[in-house]
């Protein structure tokens, strides 16, 4: 059950990447993240007042550790990522954003000691390669592959946000497991605080006039915001955050290697684009890369069996 949630919280949060790309149509990169930001970690510390006011009692040393949280986790993934999204395609995106597990990987290895063997190098080579004729499938593809030799400023940029959100969820994972601070606060307040940097990194670039939204746009942009919030700020990074406390932060990451294969679908379903019968062929290769990949964590202990976690939290 736990795994269904897993992959089903991936192919919602793909969607992002769809709603995203038509939101940068009529906003600039970091305006968007800062709204979207401030607005989700309002509406989550507000209904933490509302529910458990306690969990606002916070150490010193708790309220720095979610500062640093915000910055990489909130603030520069979204900030690399949107502006990478605005340059690129989607396709492009994910392909650059799906390095976050060979980074979550080491990181991992360093805060956690979780060790990578043959099996699991084994898994996430065949993860990898099987999103691959999906991009190849995309238009445009052909300068996708051949533009590999050479990283262009928003290619870097994506590859900038998939460091920063793999060491985001390596600190989350620490926040939530180490310093038992509740996954709304954690989620709520780097989300606020990510959404006040962003903001004050926008009004020190964008055009304000008198807010960098392209004129007559204003409610097509806060209905697809408010969309994004939903599913991204208030329902996956909540869900992701529950799910960190049964998988590791590397495995989460490398089912993002999923994230190229959904986001067709949602370009599809979203923006018209022709779907194509690869992605079937792509996602039962993935898979066998995630069974490979799961099945030496669960080997090693790292991954806590359905029986202990149920008897650990109670009836």
């Amino acid at each position: 059950m736990s795994v269904l949630i897993l992959i089903s919280t991936f192919a919602i949060w793909s969607s992002v990447f769809s709603l995203g790309k038509m939101a940068l149509e009529v906003s600039p990169p970091l305006f968007l993240t800062a709204v979207r930001m401030l607005v989700a970690g309002s509406l989550i510390l507000g209904f933490l007042a509302w529910r458990k006011r306690s969990a606002f009692k916070i150490t010193g040393k708790q309220l720095l550790s979610l500062g640093v949280l915000a910055i990489f986790s909130i603030y520069l993934t979204n900030a690399f990522e949107f502006w990478g999204l605005k340059h690129m395609t989607a396709a492009k995106t994910c392909f650059f954003y799906s390095f976050t597990p060979f980074f979550s990987a080491l990181l991992s290895y360093l805060h956690f000691g979780e060790k990578m063997n043959g099996k699991k190098w084994l898994g996430m080579a065949i993860g990898f390669a099987g999103f691959i004729p999906v991009l190849a499938a995309q238009k445009g593809s052909e300068e996708l592959l051949s533009s590999l030799a050479f990283v262009s400023w928003p290619e870097l940029a994506v590859i900038g946000a998939s460091i920063c959100s793999g060491y985001g969820w390596i600190l989350l994972r620490l926040l939530v497991k180490n310093q038992s601070i509740p996954i709304l606060m954690v989620n709520g307040s780097s989300m606020l605080i990510g959404g006040l940097l962003a903001l004050a990194h926008s009004l020190l670039v964008d055009t304000w006039t008198p807010i960098p939204i392209a004129s007559g746009n204003l409610g097509a942009f806060a209905q697809g915001l408010l969309i994004m919030i939903f599913i991204s700020n208030i329902l996956c990074y909540n869900l992701y955050g529950l799910l960190l406390k049964r998988f590791t932060a590397t495995f989460l990451s490398f089912m993002g290697l999923l994230f190229p294969i959904f986001a067709s679908f949602n370009s599809w379903l979203f923006l018209g684009e022709p779907f194509s019968p690869t992605i079937l062929f792509s996602t039962g290769i993935v898979s066998i890369g995630l069974w490979l990949f799961y099945s030496a964590e669960l080997r090693q202990g790292y991954i806590r069996k359905e029986t202990e976690t149920a008897t650990s939290s109670g009836p």
